[in-house]
């Protein structure tokens, strides 16, 4: 978008917070950059430039704004929709690839050369992986300066910086401030940080922001030991590179608070960044309800509850592990399944604020454990051992960098995967708004009641014209029902 100079310019003018992370407006005048949504009265139209990404704006040599704070924009939702190399390589980024495997070990993940990427990222974002990773290393310092106690060194290796000086120089040029300046003019209450030693963040997002279907969803088919819904918030247990934490997140009207406990700080990044992605958070709803309301059978819907996020999951593995344990049973058995696995194959975890008890089972765990000990019929069996075994040797992967059409394809060729199975992990652990579940039963329930076509084949030629935002269309389906994963619990 930010080469369309006057669509840009309208948007910096009415301060329109909906495009917020989809482009940055640096002020020639004044070398800073902003959001398009900044409070500050908006600059000559002859004094802005627009860049792609924070990353850009940084290497141009402007530095952050410290009115708006740009460097906590919601992400682009370009890379919510898109499975090309650039939209893999951006989730990558944000999941913290770069700070632990370098430029070279996001290369391997996708399959192409450094050389590849860094052209590509800079052609679309005007930076490369590099300068990506380190305007988000900045991004995550300045979190832990203005919310934790933390001595400045360790602030320094939790954020993914070499070295102390690396983190001063950069934490000076983006922000224009020293660290204890930075920390200096946050407010006490704040930088004190709560004494059990957990984060407390704000998850931005843009408006509006239906927390029915995304929380309730979340909630009904919580596994007991990983998830809970207590005190008016989603909590989860959170596998995590250099260790484990557990995180609670609290819906509110203007943002999503939330509550991180860590093993390892340097686990900020990549939890962040999988937090945002199970909420759905970096969508851009106006595009999508606006899409859906040219249907006229799913526009009252749209109207009715703006805002629907598709509900996704912090683990890939995970969701298509117990997207097999759902296959033909109600919710409630699905989670009695899940939470057998959890309690006899697990990692135990400690929680002294809730109920929480472990780590979902990792793949390899089990991959070992005895088929003759799973409660279902035979070739259901058959189905969980041969997902978890091609997960655990990496044959089949699931995660940030998958390429969804070659995902979905070996999920199609594994035994008992059918398009219901398929779509729904594309839908919900792959992350595609496109995806559909035209045999699923709620939606064959809502479709009769609309007064849309019932059977697959015409339902799915309805939902053409819903593209690329199928995966949202379900949500609205899936609400005509009572089932409690339509509502917020109490």
């Amino acid at each position: 978008m930010h080469t369309d100079r006057e669509r840009c310019v309208r948007a910096v003018q009415s301060k329109d917070a909906r495009f917020d992370g989809w482009f940055f407006t640096a002020v020639l005048t004044t070398g800073i950059y902003c959001r398009p949504s900044c409070p500050v009265v908006p600059p000559k139209p002859e004094n802005m430039v627009f860049q792609p990404s924070a990353a850009a704006c940084q290497q141009a040599g402007f530095r952050a704004c410290k009115r708006c704070r740009p460097d906590t924009s919601p992400g682009s939702p370009e890379w919510n929709r898109r499975a090309d190399l650039v939209a893999r390589a951006m989730r990558l980024i944000a999941d913290g690839i770069v700070d632990r495997e370098g430029v070279p070990g996001l290369a391997s993940r996708l399959g192409y050369s450094a050389r590849q990427i860094e052209r590509q990222l800079l052609a679309e974002l005007g930076a490369g992986p590099l300068a990506l990773a380190r305007a988000q290393r900045a991004q995550t310092a300045r979190l832990l300066i203005e919310t934790t106690p933390l001595p400045m060194a360790d602030i320094a290796f939790a954020a993914g910086f070499s070295s102390i000086r690396t983190f001063n120089d950069t934490v000076r040029e983006v922000f224009a401030l020293t660290p204890t300046d930075l920390r200096a003019r946050t407010p006490r209450t704040a930088a004190a940080g709560p004494a059990s030693g957990a984060l407390t963040l704000r998850l931005p997002f843009r408006a509006p922001l239906n927390p029915d279907n995304l929380f309730g969803h979340l909630a009904a088919t919580a596994v007991p030991g990983v998830e809970e819904w207590r005190d008016g918030a989603y909590r989860r247990t959170l596998r995590l590179p250099y260790g484990h934490g557990v995180v609670a997140l609290t819906p509110t009207p203007d943002h999503i608070a939330c509550r991180l406990t860590l093993s390892d700080l340097r686990d900020l990044t990549v939890a962040i960044s999988r937090c945002r992605r199970m909420l759905d958070l970096d969508a851009d709803p106006v595009a999508v309800d606006d899409q859906l309301r040219t249907d006229p059978l799913l526009a009252p819907l749209v109207d009715k509850a703006p805002g629907r996020r598709v509900p996704r999951t912090a683990d890939e593995a995970e969701f298509a592990v117990r997207a097999v344990l759902g296959q033909q049973v109600s919710t409630a058995a699905a989670r009695t399944h899940a939470a057998r696995l959890v309690t006899a194959h697990g990692d135990p975890v400690d929680d002294p604020e809730g109920g929480l008890t472990h780590l979902f089972p990792a793949p390899a765990a089990l991959a070992a454990l005895d088929p003759e000990t799973l409660a279902m019929p035979r070739t259901r069996r058959t189905t969980f051992t041969t997902l978890v075994s091609r997960l655990a040797d990496g044959s089949l992967h699931l995660g940030a960098d998958s390429d969804w059409a070659e995902a979905r394809a070996r999920l199609a060729g594994l035994p008992g995967f059918g398009p219901w199975t398929v779509d729904v992990i594309a839908m919900r652990a792959l992350g595609d708004p496109d995806a559909f579940l035209p045999t699923d039963l709620g939606i064959r329930r809502a479709a009769q009641q609309l007064g849309l076509p019932s059977t697959p084949a015409a339902l799915t030629a309805r939902a053409a014209a819903w593209r690329p935002w199928r995966a949202y269309a379900v949500q609205y389906l899936w609400a005509t029902d009572d089932h409690p994963i339509n509502f917020l619990p109490v």
